[in-house]
């Protein structure tokens, strides 16, 4: 059973801004260690990885239903790749209490000035 969704777009360019502005203050606020090696391996595509999981983290905070506030932080979820690509949901142990029994699915598209992220998540019946 489908118990949230949510969905972000955000632009490339303003998360570019904002890591070239506050650098690894914002990256280490915002992302896991996995989540900044993953998308610093893309030279100049980078921002459109860091873009694209910040609008997951959005999307999850939506799906989750509070956005982001005291019952959800940007650290409490993360995007982390298969070998394949696919990318996966990786929960905080306090995300993990709190969503006992539930599957989080993420999917994320970018293009040069655009990233996308939804993320739907499963209570287990």
């Amino acid at each position: 059973m489908i118990v949230g969704i949510g969905t972000d777009i955000i632009e490339v360019e303003r998360v570019k801004n904002i890591i070239e502005r506050y650098g690894d203050k914002f990256l280490g606020k915002v992302f896991a260690q996995v989540e900044i090696d993953y998308c610093n391996t893309w030279g100049e595509a980078r921002y459109q990885h860091f873009a694209a999981r910040f609008a997951a983290k959005e999307a999850f905070g939506k799906a989750f239903g509070t956005g982001i506030t005291a019952e959800f932080k940007f650290c409490d979820f993360a995007v982390e790749n298969e070998s394949g690509g696919k990318p996966v949901a990786v929960l905080s142990e306090e995300m993990k209490t709190k969503l006992v029994g539930c599957n989080v699915f993420v999917s994320l598209a970018h293009l040069e000035k655009l990233a996308t992220a939804y993320v739907i998540i499963e209570k287990n019946v």
